[in-house]
């Protein structure tokens, strides 16, 4: 069993500006499964916490529809889950949300980078923008630094700032599910990374045997144009940048060479984007890029 808990964060600052709240929720599951199924595990049910201010009935419906939609495109089950009212605790209209999900895998199928080696491939499936990490940052730039409103219109992002900052979270689960049915026997897979804050290297690095490096191929990929309008709004450096935000890869597989062409196939018949965006080399459990 792989169990795994977490949060949306102040991401939810910008549900409540907006008066959206059906995104969040997708992101709620999003953050738990996408980690269980990086140990090679299936999302087998989940279970949610919601802290509100005072009893808002829309609101609440409008938070359990996106759990519910993050469940069904995990293929796992809403058990259920527990509402809390508390508006000692919690501004008026504002809420937390909190959630945990329970997978399962084979002891001899489980992922743990261990078997990463050298002449392996990176393939990285691409994000939908920011998912839920670094909002502290991206709130201080938007509306503090930049002073904008969730309705102002983005030109460069074909939205406005409240449907850019709210786009929800890539849930990976149908990619792994259909590469791992695909190779029951084999384990192809040696390596799978969910990148969220801390970027690709912190998040690499976590699985990255000592005595291999991975070496991250930038341009290999296209970035969201979220991320450089914010870089210019906030004039942020780009190693911040990296540190902080996916910038455009959601989900990393670390895989075997010989299979890696069919994995990307699999990928991208699953619906997601895919790319090679590194390969792996000896070396001493180092993340880097290294220019093309």
């Amino acid at each position: 069993l792989v169990s795994c808990a977490d949060g949306v964060g102040t991401k939810l600052k910008v549900a409540t500006e907006t008066g959206v709240h059906n995104t969040v929720g997708i992101d709620l599951v999003a953050m738990s499964v996408n980690d269980a199924i990086c140990c090679g595990a299936e999302p087998l049910f989940f279970l949610d916490y919601v802290a509100m201010s005072h009893d808002d009935p829309e609101m609440l419906e409008q938070i359990v529809e996106g759990i519910s939609e993050g469940c069904l495109l995990s293929d796992c089950a809403l058990l259920g889950g527990e509402t809390a009212i508390m508006p000692d605790l919690y501004a008026h209209g504002e809420y937390d949300l909190a959630g945990f999900c329970v997978a399962v895998v084979e002891q001899k199928h489980l992922i743990t980078g261990e078997a990463i080696a050298a002449d392996d491939v990176v393939l990285g499936l691409g994000s939908a923008g920011l998912h839920s990490n670094g909002f502290s940052l991206v709130r201080k730039i938007v509306f503090e630094i930049a002073g904008l409103k969730v309705d102002e219109p983005v030109d460069a992002l074909e939205a406005t700032v409240g449907e850019a900052l709210l786009a929800p979270t890539r849930i990976y689960a149908p990619a792994v599910k259909e590469i791992l049915n695909h190779y029951k026997v084999k384990n192809v897979v040696h390596g799978i990374s969910h990148i969220t804050g801390g970027g690709l290297e912190e998040n690499l690095e976590r699985i990255t045997p000592n005595t291999v490096d991975i070496e991250i191929h930038p341009d290999t990929w296209p970035v969201p144009p979220v991320f450089p309008w914010l870089a210019q709004l906030g004039e942020i450096e780009s190693d911040e940048m990296k540190r902080v935000f996916n910038m455009g890869i959601g989900l990393v597989l670390v895989v075997s060479p010989f299979y890696a062409k069919r994995i990307h196939q699999i990928v991208e018949a699953a619906g997601f984007d895919c790319y090679e965006i590194g390969r792996v080399v000896d070396g001493t459990g180092r993340v880097m890029e290294k220019k093309s």
